[in-house]
């Protein structure tokens, strides 16, 4: 199944995942650290009550916008953060879970030293996979699993989802560090 297959099947907890997975994997182009996002993922589970989300995506929020935006990834994860919904529906998610997919897929292809050889992301999202590079082709897999996770486990997939955002927030963190000190 596609990558917007998948968002289109997802419920609301899926979707908010989803879009907050993304987010946190961008999260080192934002100057935050590998904590910042942990308590909007409790907000996701079950014993969680509605409010929260709010609450704790304004605290992000503070904590994140101190960094401002750099280069055209880094904006475009600012963009993430900054059209996140404060309440969590799931027309509001849905709609911020797909824009996170594809901001979040052309952010590893910016950062990306490997040539992508699709005009843009959308036909990724739909299931085009050949000639792409290897760290938008990682990025699309991690979209994917953490849909599938949740999409079979429920709340019970909360913990796997977040695992395979901090690997991918490993390897941006690492690719953005690269990039850094190429740039001096």
């Amino acid at each position: 199944m596609s990558l917007v297959e998948l968002i289109a099947q997802a419920d609301e907890r899926g979707l908010a995942a989803s879009g907050l997975a993304c987010l946190d994997r961008c999260v080192p182009l934002l100057g935050g650290d590998d904590e910042i996002l942990r308590p909007l993922w409790a907000s996701l589970g079950d014993g969680a009550c509605a409010g929260e989300w709010g609450e704790r995506l304004e605290q992000a929020r503070g904590k994140l916008d101190a960094a401002g935006p750099g280069d055209e990834a880094a904006l475009l994860a600012h963009r993430m953060l900054e059209a996140a919904p404060a309440e969590r529906s799931a027309a509001g998610v849905r709609v911020w879970a797909d824009a996170c997919s594809v901001a979040s897929l052309q952010i590893h292809r910016l950062l990306d030293t490997a040539a992508d050889e699709a005009s843009s992301v959308d036909s990724r999202r739909e299931g085009s996979t050949e000639g792409m590079s290897p760290l938008v082709a990682a990025e699309l897999r991690r979209q994917i699993t953490v849909l599938e996770v949740l999409a079979g486990h429920g709340p019970a997939g909360l913990r796997r989802a977040l695992e395979v955002s901090v690997e991918g927030r490993r390897v941006l963190r690492a690719v953005v560090s690269r990039r850094s000190r190429r740039q001096r």
